[in-house]
This record gives structure tokens, C-alpha cells and sequence, in this order.
């Protein structure tokens, strides 16, 4: 039978893959999602188990509104899009957290982790004392599924991209701060660091919403990443015959000057629910209380 966690974060790809319409066989995640969708009136038992206590964390409340994304979701006029009142952690997971999360779960420990669930680069390196001495960094090295885990686990889920791309647009002083070449300047300069260069401790000066660390210190999980299918052709955009093919995954990218917003896109693009790198790590968000 089916680890209790395995099944969970099977069911939970698939209802992503059915939402997004998405076929996606190359991916290994995807196609495990797709496999286990069948079983979901089997599973619906299971998805209600509660995974932990709540852990400690500090959230900020963003109101809702609308922006222009850099992604067109297949429309060649890029309306804007909708985002609903969310809270989003403050700060990225530290390696400090997600130690103590493996400890109540160690079956997302490197060395009980299934293989279905992470790569071999999961939480390389990460040890005792490593969290002793870099407890307060950005936790990398984690795959989608352990990134979601963790969040199910303070009652809170992963930012769709609209929500982070949403948040990430914010300066200290100004909710969209895009069209600043000095504000795109400042974001590419982190990029243009060797990443062996990069300190990965946590804290920053907020933006306008309240968030830290938004650039300048890793790549983030969103929960939706894998509807991120990005045409590398911009004569696609807007293609009947491409949103007829990728339903509503299908999208063209906007603004094509914001290049550190594409290049996020592009790495997320690439990914499947079970890769990690020592640049990706993730927050978590919480929709409003009904």
C-alpha cells in the first residue's frame, strides 16, 4: 500500500494537472499526477488528514487588485489579471524551519524521501550542523512536493505565480515599481552574480507589502509552475492552434524588457514537482478564512 504522504502529494499534482488541463507526459511529476487521478474518489479520505501542527510564522496581509503580467495566458491584448486577497510569508523558509518540519516528518528527510518526491540533489548538504551555523538562510535544495508539504503543514499552501509575480513587482514604496530602470537594474545585478558568491541569510528591508527578500537572494516554488508553458515564438502568441493544443497552460510572454521576472519564468518552466537546485527554495501563502 501507499505511504499515507505518497498519496497525498500524488493526488494533490493530479487536481493541479486536471485545473490547468494540462498533458504534460514528459514530466515525470505530471505523469504521476495523471496516473493517480483516477483514484482521487478512493483518496478523498486520506487528503483530509490533517500533516502537522502549524508552525510559527509571519505573514503579511496583501490586498487584492490587478496588474499586467509578463505572462498573456494565450490573449494577445495581456488584460489584467485578477489577484484575490491573499497573506504570503514575510520571509522565505530557513533551513532552521524545514530541519524542524523533517524531525515531525522525517519521511521528508533526505534519507526516507521517495524518489517519486525528489531528486538526488534533495537537501544536499543539509546536516545538523549546517543548520547550526546557517540556520537562518534560505532553505534550497527542495522539490515541489517536500516545498508544498511544508506549507499543508502551517496551514498554507505555495503562491500561485499571479500571487508571487504580484508581490514581486513591489518596491519599498510603490506597488508596481516595474517600469523603473532603476529598480530592474538593481534585480539584475543579483543575477549577474556567481552564485557561489550569493548569501542566502534571510531579512531584508520590506517592500510595500511587507515582503522581504522578493529578489536578490534565491528562486522561488510556486504552486503552479508547471502550468507555466511559455512559447519561445512571440508569432505564437494569441495562436488558436497552440491554445486548442495546450488549453489554458498556453501562454506567450509580455514585456519582454523585465528580464528577471522572464528568467524566473523560464527556470520554473523547466522544472518538474521532483528537481531541486541550490537556488530554489519558497514561502508559503494562505488564502483568507471563509
Amino acid at each position: 500500500m501507499l505511504p499515507t504522504t505518497l498519496v497525498r502529494r500524488l493526488a494533490r499534482l493530479a487536481r493541479l494537472d486536471r485545473s490547468t488541463r494540462l498533458v504534460r507526459l514528459a514530466r515525470p511529476a505530471s505523469l504521476a499526477g495523471l496516473l493517480c487521478a483516477a483514484l482521487l474518489p478512493a483518496l478523498r479520505p486520506v487528503l483530509s488528514e490533517p500533516l502537522a501542527v502549524p508552525v510559527a510564522a509571519s505573514y503579511v496581509s496583501v490586498p487584492a487588485g490587478a496588474f499586467a503580467s509578463v505572462l498573456s495566458g494565450g490573449s494577445s491584448d495581456n488584460a489584467p489579471v485578477a489577484v484575490a486577497a491573499f497573506s504570503l510569508r514575510a520571509q522565505p523558509v530557513t533551513v532552521a524551519e524545514f530541519l524542524q518540519f523533517t524531525k515531525v516528518h522525517p519521511e521528508w528527510s533526505r534519507a526516507q524521501v521517495p524518489a517519486v518526491f525528489a531528486d538526488a540533489n534533495y537537501l544536499h548538504g543539509l546536516d545538523a550542523s549546517v543548520a547550526e551555523l546557517h540556520g537562518q538562510q534560505a532553505i534550497t535544495n527542495v522539490s515541489w512536493f517536500a516545498a508544498q508539504a511544508f506549507c499543508e503543514s502551517e496551514q498554507a499552501r505555495l503562491p500561485t505565480w499571479y500571487e508571487w509575480e504580484y508581490v514581486g513587482a513591489a518596491d519599498a514604496t510603490h506597488a508596481d515599481a516595474r517600469n523603473d530602470p532603476a529598480w530592474r537594474a538593481q534585480i539584475l545585478g543579483w543575477y549577474s552574480q556567481p552564485s557561489s558568491q550569493r548569501q542566502l541569510q534571510v531579512g531584508a528591508a520590506p517592500n510595500f507589502y511587507g515582503a522581504q527578500n522578493m529578489h536578490g537572494l534565491i528562486w522561488e516554488w510556486v504552486d503552479d509552475f508547471n502550468a507555466l508553458l511559455v512559447s519561445a515564438d512571440s508569432r505564437n502568441q494569441g495562436d488558436p492552434d497552440q491554445l486548442q493544443y495546450c488549453g489554458a497552460g498556453a501562454i506567450s510572454l509580455q514585456d519582454r524588457e523585465n528580464f528577471a521576472i522572464l528568467m524566473r519564468v523560464a527556470l520554473l518552466s523547466s522544472l518538474s514537482g521532483a528537481d531541486s537546485t541550490k537556488d530554489l527554495g519558497f514561502r508559503c501563502a494562505r488564502s483568507p478564512v471563509q
